[in-house]
């Protein structure tokens, strides 16, 4: 009787070891499915801005105003890459922390 016990709590803390596994994996799927698509959404923006700032120059008139053009897109591109790259951090910071979550049966910490 001893051995049928404890071969049911061998089995079911492999099962529960299983599903904790699945879980984590699935909250880092998804994590990393966000991440992939923040990504080609800055790299999209990026693009369009870039190539509306580049007709923008085509057409400039003079030196000033293609300067100014060009003063304005280094200003939108490096304010959008410090916002993006904050966002990504964060999001970053939010996988890590989920996935060594000490206890967090969803996470498959131990401790």
């Amino acid at each position: 009787m001893a051995t049928t016990q404890g071969n049911e709590d061998v089995s079911r803390a492999t099962l529960q070891g299983m599903d904790m596994a699945m879980q984590a994996w699935g909250n880092w799927s998804k994590t990393w499915q966000t991440l992939t698509a923040e990504f080609n959404d800055y790299a999209r923006r990026s693009f369009e801005d870039s190539t509306t700032t580049f007709e923008k120059l085509v057409s400039s008139r003079s030196i000033e105003q293609a300067a100014e053009i060009q003063t304005d897109y280094a200003k939108r591109a490096y304010d959008d890459y410090v916002k993006q790259m904050t966002r990504l951090t964060s999001m970053y910071t939010g996988l890590a922390q989920s996935i060594y979550k000490p206890g967090d049966s969803s996470t498959g910490g131990s401790h």
